[in-house]
């Protein structure tokens, strides 16, 4: 049983983690390694299992996660090219495909190692590259699985705020679908809380004016509030603010004002709430995020997400890349 402490450690660290707070990036990655213990645990208690448990545990361990990378690939690719129909070919929408095609890029040099060179140099190269490889699609599952689990949190408690984040609008002026998509479950929160016999929270809504638009978002927002029957003496209008963390920065301010001992919840899109969380945190902002629905084909959106988490911590993931190619290179030589 001694294979399962490592398990059970990393399993109470993410517990605690989440208790304190759930809005971490290190929760996530405790978690990945809780699953990947577990996994080298089975492993090593395969030998005592049944015929057919073995058999599971090994395609469990190999088989399903091999499967998985194949069909991930294909529906990067597959999304990739549905976004650039619908959406265009900026650089943002090209992510999926391309992450598709590196998978399949990636696998293809593996397959052909033997084939293509026998060199130390040559060896080391395919090992840094599947080390490399390997670390960053840890992360990314990682960063999958529990911002999956985050977006199941819901609205628990009486808030004071409900803040509704800014992405941009049609033709300059108009609410789009993904930015209405916010605000219908910013209006509903608000609904539920006065259903519940609690004081209607305040609908606060943040963005600014960027240089193709003719207002500022939250203007736009909450005029779309407005006529969908939210009540205007509930609905102030945060309008400087041009990124997520200025959001979040300037929405606190303007909280902290009204009621400095304010308990809030931040609405943007599912593919985007664990990331404004995780910034949500660092601006001191006093409440989790939800994630309101999204079109389906935006799931690859969660890459560009995981690309700005990888961003920000890029020092740490340097060095750690660094250290891998140097493992790779002295594995290597000894081929």
């Amino acid at each position: 049983m001694i294979a399962f402490v490592p398990t059970a450690v990393f399993l109470l660290w993410f517990c605690w983690g989440v208790r304190q707070d759930r809005r971490q990036f290190r929760n996530a990655v405790l978690l990945g390694l809780t699953v990947l213990c577990l996994s080298f645990a089975l492993l090593t208690q395969v030998d005592r299992l049944p015929g057919n448990l073995a058999v599971l545990v090994y395609s469990l361990v190999f088989l399903v996660p091999a499967l998985a990378i194949v069909v991930l690939g294909g529906f990067l690719v597959g999304n990739g090219l549905t976004m650039v129909r619908k959406e265009g070919r900026r650089p943002a929408n090209l992510l999926s495909g391309l992450a598709g095609l590196g998978i399949f890029a990636v696998l293809a040099l593996v397959v052909t190692a033997d084939y293509l060179g026998s060199s130390h140099a040559y060896q080391s190269f395919i090992l840094a590259v599947v080390l490399i490889t390997g670390y960053v699609a840890f992360l990314f599952l990682c960063f999958l699985a529990y911002a999956f689990l985050y977006g199941r949190i819901r609205v628990r408690g009486d808030v004071d705020f409900v803040v509704v984040l800014g992405s941009g609008l049609i033709g300059g002026e108009r609410v789009p679908p993904l930015l209405a998509s916010r605000l219908r479950s910013g209006l509903a929160i608000q609904r539920e809380q006065a259903d519940r016999g609690a004081t209607p929270p305040v609908l606060l809504v943040s963005g600014g004016q960027g240089p193709d638009e003719k207002l500022p978002e939250a203007e736009a927002m909450g005029r779309w509030l407005v006529a969908e029957g939210a009540d205007p003496a509930l609905v102030r209008e945060e309008t400087r603010s041009r990124t997520t963390t200025e959001n979040l920065r300037f929405s606190r301010v303007m909280m902290e004002a009204a009621d400095d001992r304010y308990v809030c919840v931040v609405v943007t899109n599912n593919f985007h709430a664990f990331r404004a969380a995780m910034t949500a945190r660092r601006e001191g902002v006093r409440g989790q995020v939800v994630g309101s629905p999204t079109a389906a084909y935006f799931s690859s959106a969660t890459i560009r997400e995981f690309v700005a988490v990888f961003w920000e911590n890029r020092i740490v993931n340097a060095v750690l890349c660094v250290l891998l190619v140097t493992l790779a290179v002295a594995v290597g030589m000894r081929w």
